[in-house]
Order: C-alpha cells, then sequence, then structure tokens
C-alpha cells in the first residue's frame, strides 16, 4: 500500500506530518487551537476547538477529503469542565452523521493548550 505524506502551507516544522494517506484512509495527527494562522495565541475552551477544527479542515482538503468523510475523532482535553463546551462547538462541525469519537482527559504538553483532536478519515476513490 502505498503511503503518501500530507502538508500544509506555513507548517511548523515538527518531528511529524500533519497527516498521513494510506490506501483510502486519512489519519490527521492531533491539531492544537491554541496558536491561529497569523500566529496569534488562541484562548478559551470554545474558541482552541474552532481552532482545531479548522486545523484539520485545512488538513483533510489538502488530502482532497473534508469533514464529511471523518470516520473516528479523539478529542484530548486539559479539564473534564470543558467537555460541554467543547461539544457544543464540535457538533456545529458534525451536525449529522456523527463520527466515532473518544474523548480523554489528559495532560497536554503545552500549558496554554486546552484542547487537542485527531481524527482518521475514510475517502474512497471517486468513481468515474
Amino acid at each position: 500500500m502505498a503511503k503518501e505524506v500530507i502538508t500544509i502551507p506555513n507548517a511548523l516544522k515538527l518531528p511529524f506530518s500533519p497527516a498521513i494517506k494510506a490506501g483510502d484512509y486519512i489519519f490527521v495527527s492531533g491539531q492544537a487551537g491554541f496558536i491561529d494562522s497569523d500566529g496569534r495565541e488562541v484562548k478559551g475552551i470554545e474558541a482552541q476547538t474552532r481552532q482545531c477544527l479548522e486545523n484539520i479542515k485545512q488538513v483533510l482538503e489538502a488530502a482532497g477529503s473534508s469533514l464529511n468523510d471523518v470516520v473516528k475523532v479523539t478529542v484530548f482535553l486539559r479539564h473534564a469542565d470543558h467537555f460541554s463546551q467543547m461539544n457544543e462547538v464540535y457538533q456545529s462541525y458534525f451536525p449529522k452523521d456523527y463520527p466515532a469519537r473518544s474523548a480523554l482527559v489528559t495532560g497536554l504538553v503545552i500549558p496554554s493548550m486546552l484542547v487537542e483532536i485527531e481524527c482518521i478519515a475514510y475517502s474512497a476513490p471517486k468513481r468515474a
């Protein structure tokens, strides 16, 4: 099976790829939302969740896919009491046919990071 590294413009130079496409699946690395595309700090769980999902949307589009193709999501939260606020924003990005999802409360590597989200999308070849 061929493996393709998915890159996006202006991605930080870190030791992992934004996504890997393997066969019909796209594995999107955890996306943080504490910095926006202009390098400004994003504060608050709702704003950071929105930024995470916008980052995921950008990575999926670079892979020729979209949020509609997402089959599995994992959400990492710094604080359990942020779950309902994160969930409200999340539902606006996945209004129906929800993907499978796990949510964990865990320590995140950067203190200002409140949420990190990763996903897997299924993008079957288009038939002629």
